[in-house]
């Protein structure tokens, strides 16, 4: 089975030429096509809606059912409300969104319970809502492996500063292994690049993973590798390493 992927976004929280990075991956083709949404930036229907434009392919939000949250920080997460105010009453459906637990944990009273908590009908009445009336919550956990429709999923804890975690992702017999955010760790990197076809990892500045680190790493590694989360300020045309470009579709 084929494995493909659309950068949603390929920027960092701060950056004012791109979205935030988020990935759309694609296994297979026409009727027996399955997708998953890693992460959600915002505007997230807008976002979409340019993607598409720009690569050709139908990516409305109502073609994406299943998603993975990496962590809590903005950049990452605020089109998660969109998403569930969305779903639940525009098409009337409740998707499945997997998260490692210490993300799970907070994401309702941390993040999305203040706007989505309750429901006010026309006679004044509330009726209260829970993270699980939005979404069906899977967890993923760093000793076990998910399946995900035919993506196998695993996680691992990155260097950051809330809990964040970092996706190996395998369809068939191609391999996907994504940084998430994290500052230079080459253990976690020796277990991103193991079987995998494609590295997409991070570059930033002050707690993030420089540059420069990552071109010391052995040649087979940097040629499997992409970036993302990398600032405005990057030279993306001189990168050493291939760089992911927003709204583009790349086969693994």
């Amino acid at each position: 089975m084929n494995l493909r992927f659309v950068p949603l976004g390929v920027g960092d929280a701060f950056s004012a030429l791109y979205y935030s990075s988020s990935l759309l991956l694609i296994a297979g083709d026409g009727a027996g096509e399955t997708r998953l949404l890693i992460d959600f930036p915002d505007p997230l229907r807008k976002v979409l809606r340019e993607a598409a434009l720009a690569c050709g392919l139908d990516l409305r939000v109502e073609t994406i059912q299943t998603a993975v949250l990496t962590h809590l920080h903005g950049d990452h997460v605020n089109g998660l409300e969109l998403f569930g105010f969305y779903k639940r009453f525009i098409e009337g459906r409740r998707p499945v969104l997997y998260a490692a637990d210490p993300v799970l944990a907070e994401l309702w009273d941390g993040r999305l319970r203040a706007a989505m908590r309750q429901l006010k009908t026309p006679s004044g009445a509330t009726h209260a809502l829970e993270l699980d009336d939005y979404f069906d919550t899977c967890v993923l956990k760093p000793d076990a492996t998910a399946s995900i429709g035919p993506f196998q999923v695993e996680i691992r804890p990155t260097n950051h500063h809330i809990p964040c975690y970092a996706l190996r992702i395998t369809c068939g017999d191609r391999r996907l292994g994504y940084s998430c955010d994290t500052n230079f760790d080459q253990d976690l990197i020796d277990w991103l690049a193991q079987d995998s076809n494609m590295i997409i990892h991070e570059t930033n500045h002050a707690t993030h993973t420089p540059y420069e680190s990552l071109l010391g790493l052995p040649a087979g590694i940097r040629e499997r590798m992409r970036l993302i989360h990398y600032p405005d300020d990057f030279q993306v045309d001189g990168s050493q390493i291939g760089c992911l470009r927003q709204g583009r579709v790349y086969e693994v």
